[in-house]
């Protein structure tokens, strides 16, 4: 566990589709947005709040993406992309990364939302390059053991299901 002070400056970077897919098939919910990012803030600085999000069109996704920007969210949007035979991808990986990345130099700690292994390199070199401090938050059951174990500190979303998850 590592000490958190009100004078640590953090940046929030949420993966929303990870969160997304884990509450509803885990637990038929959904994430409060509001209430995690007072869980994860804790009263420190908060330098950056950026929620990425897939838009796929959907009337309803608008009324998420406003809830999710006034919960203090920036919300960053990118298209679902579909490919030839109709197959659809959307992810925001690399740009989750290269945000980590450019903010590791200004704050102290770096929250990560999301249980995604792909994030292993990125947290090393934040660790390692910059010497940032990353936090990782997500549903332990469907996060990756090994990004887990790299970080300086997890918190398991289930731990807190009556205050960041209500039911669909």
């Amino acid at each position: 566990m590592i000490v958190k002070n009100k004078d640590q400056r953090v940046a929030v970077l949420v993966d929303v589709q990870n969160l997304y897919y884990s509450g509803k098939n885990l637990f038929n919910s959904r994430v409060n947005y509001k209430n995690l990012l007072t869980q994860v803030v804790q009263k420190r600085l908060l330098v950056r709040a950026i929620a990425y999000v897939i838009n796929a069109d959907d009337t309803k996704e608008n009324v998420f993406f406003n809830a999710v920007h006034e919960a203090g969210f920036e919300v960053k949007e990118k298209p679902l992309q579909t490919f030839y035979g109709g197959a659809k991808k959307g992810d925001w990986d690399l740009g989750i990364g290269m945000d980590a990345i450019r903010l590791g130099n200004k704050v102290d700690s770096i929250i990560l939302v999301s249980g995604d292994g792909d994030f292993k390199p990125v947290v090393n070199y934040l660790q390692q390059a910059l010497g940032c401090l990353v936090e990782v938050v997500a549903f332990k059951m469907t996060a990756n053991n090994e990004l887990i174990e790299i970080a300086d500190d997890f918190t398991n979303i289930e731990d807190y299901k009556a205050k960041l998850l209500f039911k669909i």
